[in-house]
C-alpha cells in the first residue's frame, strides 16, 4: 500500500440504524457533531437510515424503507409517462 494516504485520526464511533434503531459499535474517520451514551461511555453518532440488521438482504424479510416519501415523490414525477 502507498505510504501518506491512509488517514490516521481512526476513533471509536456508534452507528445507530434510525429504521431499528440497533446500534453498533466501531473505528471511523467520519465526522459528526452528534453524540450518544453507549455502553456507559459518551461516543460520537453516525445515523444511518439502513444497516445489516436491517436491510433485506441480511434479514430475509422483504421490507420497503421509504424514507421522507421518496417512492411516492418518483412515482408522482413520472407517472405521466406511465402508459
Amino acid at each position: 500500500m502507498k505510504k501518506g494516504i491512509h488517514p490516521e485520526n481512526y476513533r471509536l464511533v456508534v452507528f445507530k440504524d434510525m429504521s431499528n434503531d440497533e446500534m453498533f459499535l466501531c473505528k471511523s474517520t467520519a465526522e459528526t457533531k452528534d453524540t450518544i451514551e453507549y455502553e456507559g461511555e459518551t461516543y460520537p453518532l453516525i445515523k444511518m437510515e439502513i444497516s445489516s440488521t436491517s436491510h433485506p438482504f441480511y434479514t430475509g424479510k422483504l421490507k420497503l424503507v421509504d424514507t421522507a416519501g421518496r417512492v411516492d415523490k418518483f412515482m408522482n414525477k413520472y407517472k405521466k409517462f406511465a402508459k
